[in-house]
């Protein structure tokens, strides 16, 4: 039997302030977008970075909204769940 793991790690300058609200069940959730440098430049004229949309839930949303703001440099420790529209 395997075991599955679903960890990363992001390092990069928020695009813009972070929107901290509450659900309707009372959960406090903070949305932000982080620009993660490429490694390698592109030559095709594209974004040398990759926007990555992120969540934080509980206590960590909080902490968050209170200390993330636009062009910060932050790191974030999570997992990758992805949705289909």
């Amino acid at each position: 039997t395997q075991t599955a793991m679903n960890n990363v790690s992001l390092s990069g300058r928020l695009v813009r302030d972070p929107e901290l609200r509450t659900t309707n069940t009372g959960k406090d959730v903070c949305e932000f977008t982080l620009a993660v440098q490429k490694r390698i430049k592109p030559n095709d004229g594209s974004p040398d970075a990759d926007f990555i949309r992120c969540k934080a839930w509980g206590q960590p949303s909080r902490f968050a909204a209170d200390y993330f703001f636009k062009g910060r440099l932050v790191g974030v420790e999570g997992r990758i769940e992805t949705r289909k529209y």
